[in-house]
Parts: C-alpha cells; sequence; structure tokens
C-alpha cells in the first residue's frame, strides 16, 4: 500500500485538478485511441514511483491524462505481463492506482486468438466471463483490506451494462457483425499454444485466447470496479484455421480493427 500510495501522490501532484472518471488499458497494436484524446498530461512509466516499465515492441510505456468525448480518462499506452518477469502485483500495480486515483469504470483491450470457429480476423469479443489458467493471481498474499475483500465474488467480473452499451453502440456504428461475445482463456505464455492446447481451451469453453487481461479484471473486481474489456482476433486457432503467426501478422490485424475498437470506446465513453 505504501508504494501505490507514492505512485498514486506522485501523479496526483501533477494532475492536481484533474479528476479521472475512466480508466483504459490499451493492448498489443491497439494504440490508436490516443489521437483521439485531447491529452493534458503524459507520464513516461519509468518516471512513475514504483512503476513496471513495458519490455514488449508496441507497448510505448506511457500514462496518458486528458478527455475523450468530453470525458477525462486516464489511458495506460501499453500493459505489463507475468510473462515479461514482473509478479502479479506488479501486473496489476498500475490498475490499483488509477482506482485510487478516482477511476469509476476501467475499460481493457488486447489482441488474442479465435478459437471459435465462428470468428474471424478483426473480429471484436467482448469478454463475458473468463477462465483463469495463469500460474498465480494477484490476490495471493495478505490481503489489501484498504482495496477490498479477502474473497471477491467473481459472479460478474464484466459488467452486463457495459456490455449491453457497447453492443448498442456497435449497431448504431454498423459494424455489428463484426462484434460478439466470447469466454477469454489467459495464459502466461509468451509462446503461442500447440494445436492440442487450442483444442483443449475450446473444449472447456473458451472463444478466445491471450496473455494479459485477467490479472487486471481480478485486481478490478477486488476493488468493485466495472470493467469492460475487448479482445481484438488477431489469429485464428480453430481446426482448419490455424496457421503460423508471427507478431508481424498479429500487429497487421490489430491494425485493421483499430478504428472500430476506437469508435467502439469512444461511443461507450461517450453514454456511460
Amino acid at each position: 500500500m505504501q508504494h501505490l500510495r507514492e505512485a498514486t501522490a506522485y501523479l496526483q501532484t501533477h494532475l492536481q485538478d484533474f479528476q479521472p472518471e475512466f480508466g483504459i488499458i490499451l493492448g498489443t497494436g491497439l494504440g490508436g485511441l490516443v489521437h483521439e484524446i485531447e491529452v493534458q498530461h503524459t507520464f513516461s512509466y519509468a518516471d512513475i514511483p514504483h512503476f513496471p516499465v513495458s519490455t514488449v515492441e508496441s507497448h510505448s510505456g506511457k500514462l496518458l491524462a486528458g478527455t475523450l468525448a468530453g470525458r477525462r480518462v486516464l489511458v495506460m499506452q501499453g500493459r505489463f505481463h507475468f510473462y515479461e518477469g514482473y509478479s502479479m502485483e506488479q501486473v496489476v500495480f498500475p490498475v490499483r492506482v488509477l482506482k485510487l486515483l478516482g477511476i469509476q469504470k476501467l475499460f481493457v483491450s488486447n489482441a488474442g486468438g479465435g478459437l471459435n470457429p465462428d470468428y474471424n480476423y478483426a473480429d471484436l469479443m467482448l469478454i463475458e466471463d473468463h477462465i483463469n489458467l495463469q500460474p498465480t493471481n494477484p490476490l495471493i498474499g495478505k490481503n489489501l483490506d484498504e482495496l477490498g475483500p479477502r474473497f471477491p465474488d467473481m459472479l460478474e467480473p464484466y459488467d452486463h451494462s457495459l456490455l449491453a452499451l457497447a453492443e448498442k453502440a456497435a449497431q448504431k456504428l454498423g459494424f455489428a457483425d463484426k462484434v460478439r461475445r466470447g469466454v477469454y482463456a489467459s495464459l502466461p505464455g509468451p509462446m503461442l499454444e500447440t494445436p492440442a492446447e487450442y483444442r483443449y481451451l475450446r473444449t472447456i469453453g473458451a472463444d478466445g485466447v491471450g496473455m494479459s487481461t485477467v490479472p487486471e479484471v481480478i485486481a478490478a473486481v477486488h476493488m468493485q470496479l466495472p470493467v469492460l474489456a475487448i479482445s481484438v482476433i488477431t489469429d485464428l486457432c480453430a481446426p482448419g484455421k490455424l496457421k503460423r503467426v508471427q507478431l508481424a501478422d498479429i500487429l497487421r490485424v490489430a491494425a485493421d480493427a483499430e478504428p472500430r475498437l476506437t469508435a467502439l470506446l469512444k461511443a461507450v465513453v461517450e453514454q456511460c
């Protein structure tokens, strides 16, 4: 808690009267939303006390404060992953700081693989539930009572009203056919899964798979923070569709989906 307070105090000193309403985490190749933001403050992660530093290509490692659709937002350009060697406490550290700074809702995006055979490249999967296959989670250890209860309930990790709002927004924007609801499986990575592992994940009920998001969501639920999470389907993992994938391929598909993701997040922020 002391580290969280120090990071929060540093940011509050610079933000002064800026009171954020929303926190947004931008995943791999999904940084285009920043062009829609009237940025008032930019912080390098390296300058924020106790913040980890992004080590993944396409994660620029900056925290932006500004307005999106007239609402005050804090935007993370880049997140942290367990596979980078960080502890789960470090992975979720920024989310906890955003909550202490006053955000009321958290929006999360990621690039993921599509396990559902009905999915296509650049679809937007609204995450309605998840399967946590990470080796640990950020709530292991002494509970931080200032943040939340020892045993948080995960019946509704993704806010139903935000999911409905996102679906309505996609309908109005004209790309409802590219928006799905699905279950996200989170694995540690950094390697992609084997064909047998993809079949297993589909068998246990997952529609999409990735290496992030769930730790942040667990921390958010612990703090009673409503979450909307969207996974951009950047590669297809169903039998008959599975191909060898490189990061450049993922970034290319993410770039194709980015305008839709940006429009969708902007519309949801505007209507919240």
